[in-house]
């Protein structure tokens, strides 16, 4: 957990790699977004969660996608494979 909104976002960026043109086309126009925010590529998601079943981690990938056109919604996340 962060101490403060920027480093909560930093924490985030540092996990799931910041988000770029490439990986979020438009981020670079959001008010909010810096162009000075460090660029972390990111880490290996399964090495944070080594013991997590193939279809929880699909799940958490799924929710955790950092542009949100492409993450998973509500609906369709209870609708995974995983509940069943």
């Amino acid at each position: 957990m962060g101490d403060s909104e920027i480093d909560q976002i930093h924490k985030i960026f540092q996990c799931m790699g910041t988000p770029s043109e490439e990986t979020w086309p438009g981020v670079s126009k959001l008010s909010e977004f810096r162009a000075n925010y460090p660029k972390w590529t990111g880490q290996k998601l399964r090495q944070r969660v080594p013991m997590m079943d193939s279809q929880a981690y699909d799940l958490l990938q799924c929710m955790l996608e950092i542009n949100p056109n492409k993450r998973i919604d509500a609906k369709n996340a209870l609708n995974h494979p995983y509940f069943r």
